[in-house]
């Protein structure tokens, strides 16, 4: 089953009046359970396609799917509740709540769902126990290191049960030996939940435990 696919994919940004094309042509197809990396220098158009995958950003032209259905065209609103019910999010800044708890941020997408307090904190804090961070529950961002605060961020990425995860660069600013132990848990996720990963990254580290591989080069797929 295919999560995502591309058709002709094209985004064109202005740059003081001059149109840049950051992607050319994307044809690509992801499917359920893959664990897939976006590879390529600054600048090749990475996190732009995870942005439009992500229904983050809408195409200049071409076509994107979403579990078979042609999401190009949709309307903020529809996009907003894709991204709420089907994918999860890390970035390479964490991007955590400053205000709010670990267990508070990991809750934070399920109370946007509705999901009552008392079920939600005992799904977060499972999950967190499961993840081994279940002790960060009570701190703060500030409070954590940025391994601790990415492991809190993939915890919230995959507390819905997505679809799809997108991870932008999830390992930038982490030591090699942090970086690993990230990239074990996201692997168990894969593995034992089928949970779908797209890693945008440079990092020699994620690359080489790519289950696939795709080169971007200014804009285009390289292989």
């Amino acid at each position: 089953m295919e999560i995502v696919k591309t058709e002709n994919l094209v985004k064109i940004y202005q740059d003081n009046g001059v149109p840049v094309e950051a992607l050319k042509m994307i044809n690509l197809s992801v499917s359920k359970g893959e664990y897939v990396v976006i590879a390529g220098p600054s600048g090749s158009g990475k996190t732009t396609l995870l942005n439009l995958l992500g229904a983050l950003d809408k195409p200049t032209k071409g076509k994107i799917y979403f579990e078979g259905e042609d999401i190009t065209l949709k309307e903020k609103s529809d996009l907003a509740k894709i991204r709420l019910h089907k994918l999860g999010f890390i970035f390479q800044a964490y991007n955590l709540i400053p205000v709010l708890s670990a267990i508070e941020n990991i809750e934070f997408s399920m109370m946007l769902l509705g999901i009552p307090e008392k079920e939600r904190k005992e799904k977060a804090l499972s999950l967190m126990d499961e993840l081994g961070i279940k002790e960060l529950a009570d701190k703060r961002p500030n409070e954590m290191s940025g391994g601790q605060q990415q492991r809190v961020a993939v915890t919230r990425a995959i507390v819905n049960n997505p679809s799809l995860v997108l991870a932008d660069e999830p390992t930038a600013n982490l030591d090699s030996v942090t970086a690993g132990h990230l990239l074990d848990l996201m692997e168990r996720m894969n593995a034992e939940k089928n949970i779908t990963f797209i890693f945008s990254s440079h990092d020699r580290q994620v690359i080489d435990r790519a289950k696939r591989l795709i080169i971007l080069k200014d804009g285009l797929i390289e292989s």
